[in-house]
């Protein structure tokens, strides 16, 4: 893989320092007692020929994830350069949307439970619901 960032002809590439949410579609992935984010959340299904989804936080904002996705259990936030230091990247597909590429599918379940552990450890959480609704 390539040092430099992935590009789009449209979209510019992410700085290292911009931040990505993550949309948690299911409770289970929320440890209920430690609120850690669960690996399961970062596992890239053989569907998601992109990559992983994510949103562009300076673009998109937590409360408009919550209210395009219902259920949505939780949000996580991740730093685009702590993902490109485990070797993988983030490529917008539009001013809001990006993928985190690179992830192996199932297909190749040892690297994609690998890289799904890293980044579940990068991941924090911004918001879960019970909690107030997101103000930004």
């Amino acid at each position: 893989m390539s040092d430099a960032p992935a590009t789009s002809p449209e979209f510019p590439p992410l700085g290292c320092s911009a931040i990505v949410y993550r949309a948690l579609l299911r409770s289970s992935l929320i440890d209920k007692t430690t609120g850690r984010i669960s690996a399961g959340a970062f596992m890239r299904r053989a569907k998601d020929v992109d990559g992983l989804s994510v949103y562009v936080s300076a673009n998109y904002s937590k409360r408009q994830i919550v209210l395009d996705f219902d259920p949505c259990h939780g949000i996580v936030s991740l730093h685009v350069g702590r993902i490109r230091d485990i070797g993988l990247d983030v490529q917008c597909d539009s001013l809001v949307h990006a993928n985190i590429i690179g992830l192996p599918t199932e297909d190749n379940l040892l690297m994609a439970e690998r890289f799904a552990g890293l980044l579940a450890r990068q991941a924090r959480l911004q918001w879960k619901r019970g909690d107030a609704a997101p103000d930004d």
